[in-house]
């Protein structure tokens, strides 16, 4: 039999050991959502870059962009001959209530056809 002062003991250590674990797990998804979103800003902007340097007009790609990463936003830029996007997104869940934002900018030479 156990002494009266250790009964409920697991119940404490286990309820003093769960929240700790959930806010582990959710910064460790959130980080993995942040890494998601920046990967695919990525792939955005590098497709952005590369359809304006073809001579693709703003519309077409601003049109793919919300198809490929809705909610995101693409800016065009010059680099000399480089022709540049910077896509701007904010990822939803966690992410969005701490205010994140994921930004990417890739070039493409500008000419291509």
């Amino acid at each position: 039999m156990r002494p009266a002062d250790e009964t409920g003991g697991a119940t404490a250590e286990f309820a003093v050991a769960l929240p700790a674990v959930l806010l582990v797990l959710a910064v460790a998804l959130g980080g993995v959502q942040v890494a998601r979103a920046s990967l695919g800003a990525q792939d955005a902007a590098a497709d952005a870059a590369r359809s304006w340097a073809r001579g693709e007009g703003g519309v077409a790609v601003a049109a793919h962009l919300q198809r490929q990463l809705p909610g995101a936003s693409v800016t065009r830029s010059a680099r000399g001959s480089l022709v540049c996007a910077t896509v701007r997104y904010t990822p939803s869940g966690l992410a969005a209530r701490l205010g994140m934002r994921v930004t990417a900018t890739s070039c493409a030479l500008g000419g291509g056809r």
